[in-house]
């Protein structure tokens, strides 16, 4: 980098998976750095506000960073985006028409452009490298990282009855119709499934048609204090989905000790190791007998409990820092 001031693109922070890694690196880079104020960087406003800055600091080149997808169009030094996967363009029914043709017309020239395109898993720098035709040089793995306060030592969210545990959206690719279905299995009828985030009409009419209705329980906004307790409350956690760029949730109750269904699918295999009980996603009851394992069969639990926390411990955020400041320092701007 030169002397003039990189800009990073602060508005991805917030209370989720993107957020947290633009968070997390933010904190980490070395350097004097000119933050972009505001939030909902993919909000028509937000796509506006960015090439406003674009058009106001025309008259030098500058390093710019996203944490997510949305690139200035005309910025005149380099960018370096960060694709977390390609869900908008690989799942059908994830993003609408102006997403997608957002994808073919800005964010697909800019990572050909750029210097770098940093991503989550080896399953996304694939899927990058064969959408944009980049050299796999130019794709940087660089992960994502587990907070120190998820341990199996620590608070314990009782809320008065056993339960699974569903941290995410309500988005296609989480694959929730396949989690509630298999919530009906006698074998967990004494679970209820508590789900972050507020009642989302289609999993509310789901789970009612299903004879779930008083057994599913919608927490809302779980402060990132409190969410480690709730991993150590469950006695399963769930993330059965179809699609995943890394899968931060299962690697969270995995550092928790608790033990972790997810998807045999795109990324989560390569994150998840053999710490959680992997199947396949499409599969109703091979997703129903692994939580019914999970929750009942000791041995399993035993294992996990062991497995989970050493397979957590590769992911650290101070190394995901260094890697990307290391990186981005290598970076020519003049």
């Amino acid at each position: 980098m030169t002397n003039a001031r990189p800009v990073y693109d602060a508005r991805w922070s917030g209370p989720h998976g993107i957020g947290r890694f633009a968070r997390e690196v933010r904190s980490r880079l070395t350097g004097d750095w000119e933050d972009v104020p505001g939030a909902d960087p993919v909000s028509m406003r937000g796509l506006v506000q960015l090439q406003q800055l674009t058009a106001a600091r025309a008259r030098h080149r500058r390093l710019f960073v996203s944490p997510g997808f949305a690139a200035p169009v005309g910025w005149r030094g380099p960018v370096v985006p960060t694709l977390h996967d390609l869900m908008h363009l690989d799942v059908p029914g994830e993003a609408g028409r102006g997403v997608r043709n957002y994808y073919e017309r800005v964010v697909r020239p800019a990572v050909r452009r750029a210097p770098l395109t940093l991503t989550m898993s080896h399953h996304a720098k694939s899927r990058i490298v064969a959408w944009s035709g980049v050299d796999g040089a130019r794709v940087l793995v660089v992960g994502n990282g587990v907070d120190a306060s998820y341990t199996p030592r620590g608070p314990v969210h009782q809320p008065g009855y056993p339960y699974v545990l569903y941290v995410g959206n309500h988005r296609p690719h989480k694959n929730l119709p396949v989690l509630l279905r298999a919530m009906t299995d006698p074998g967990l009828r004494e679970l209820h499934l508590v789900m972050t985030g507020d009642a989302v009409a289609d999993t509310v009419r789901a789970a009612g048609e299903l004879g779930l209705g008083e057994r599913i329980h919608f927490a809302g906004l779980v402060p990132e204090a409190q969410l480690p307790a709730y991993y150590r409350g469950a006695r399963v956690v769930a993330m059965p989905s179809r699609y995943e760029g890394f899968g931060l949730p299962l690697l969270e109750a995995m550092a928790c000790g608790v033990p972790a269904v997810g998807g045999d699918a795109t990324a989560v295999p390569e994150i998840a190791g053999d710490a959680a009980l992997l199947v396949d996603p499409a599969d109703n009851d091979a997703v129903a007998a692994a939580l019914v394992t999970a929750a009942h069969d000791t041995a399993v639990r035993d294992r996990l409990a062991l497995a989970g926390p050493r397979r957590a411990a590769r992911f650290e955020w101070d190394v995901v820092g260094r890697t990307v400041d290391s990186a981005l320092r290598s970076i020519e701007v003049d």
